[in-house]
């Protein structure tokens, strides 16, 4: 127990206060404008503070896109929406060099993608090639135009969405670029009391602002502060053990690698900070492992037939292993 004892008390001098008021200012300042979604408003600021991707899924209509761009209003960043079509091109994603008349040369004109939240709307909607533009800038954080590469900014997030009806015309992602994003979150219907308050909020015909409450400059203090969160190692065995029996269920065709691992750490690390605390206890794992996890597995044709889907298998092994105490 030496070493764990040792990094308890390199850790007491460690204060995680100003990530969580940065954290309670954001989600306080996102809900005037969003009725609900709680949980996933804290799973996408827990993806920002780690340096990773979301992609939502969700019917029409239930605020996607209001929701990423409220969340970079409140950030104080930059914001940029793709709406992904299947004429789109890679260089409508990263940009182009165009020549310029006046000064006699080619000059770069950047994309959208330079921007600190890009939301890429129906991402499934483009064909591999304009996908594989994107996945370069969300593994790489940077882009290739014409021989050139060129860094993103920072901090720097893609929120990518998903419908999951009206399948026609639309290219199934990449298993690679599934697996570049930290999150998959669901939009559900609002509840019955959250629909009258969305419906009370535009009755004056103008929809509620936000005010910026944080900077870039605090987001990439709040990234570094992140990695001194102490984690103990028997909750490291205990994502791994988490990890481990996806790859050996009698119902997963494919289990999780690695990254899924590293996912949960660093994931876990900001769900304690912004709550308050400098080290992570199982709950913070067990509270997201759906999310990170749910776009890794495949699932066996027998297990879909029984009616079974990813979310509850990956409950059923959340139960199956031990707690540490």
């Amino acid at each position: 127990m030496e070493a764990p004892e040792k990094a308890q008390y390199q850790n007491q001098d460690l204060d995680v206060t100003p990530i969580r008021e940065i954290a309670q200012d954001v989600l306080s300042e996102v809900s005037r404008v969003i009725v609900g979604n709680g949980e996933i408003l804290q799973q996408l600021f827990i993806a920002l503070l780690v340096n990773g991707h979301v992609l939502l899924e969700g019917v029409p209509g239930l605020g996607k896109t209001v929701m990423a761009k409220t969340f970079a209003n409140t950030l104080g960043i930059s914001f940029r929406r793709i709406q992904f079509t299947p004429d789109l091109l890679p260089s409508d994603i990263t940009g182009t060099k165009i020549f310029s008349q006046e000064e006699g040369t080619f000059v770069l004109q950047k994309g959208p993608v330079f921007a600190n939240v890009v939301l890429s709307d129906e991402i499934n909607r483009s064909a591999p090639k304009t996908q594989a533009a994107l996945l370069e800038a969300m593994a790489e954080r940077q882009v290739t135009i014409e021989g050139e590469t060129l860094p993103l900014e920072k901090p720097f997030i893609v929120i990518a969405t998903e419908n999951p009806v009206e399948m026609e015309g639309t290219y199934p992602l990449p298993e690679a670029q599934v697996d570049r994003f930290l999150f998959k979150l669901w939009l559900d219907y609002p509840e019955q009391d959250e629909e009258v308050e969305i419906l009370r909020r535009q009755l004056g015909g103008e929809s509620p602002s936000v005010d910026h409450v944080t900077s870039g400059d605090e987001i990439l203090a709040a990234q570094r502060l992140i990695n001194s969160v102490y984690i103990d190692d028997r909750i490291l065995k205990y994502i791994r053990d988490i990890v481990l029996k996806t790859r050996g269920h009698p119902q997963v065709a494919l289990g999780c690698g690695p990254r899924a691992s590293l996912v949960l750490m660093k994931t876990s690390k900001a769900r304690a900070a912004i709550l308050g605390r400098k080290y992570v206890t199982p709950d913070d794992v067990r509270a997201l492992t759906v999310a990170a996890l749910n776009h890794r597995i495949l699932l066996k044709p027998e297990a879909e037939l029984e009616g079974l889907d990813v979310k509850a298998v990956i409950k059923n092994i959340i139960e199956e292993i031990p707690v540490p105490i």
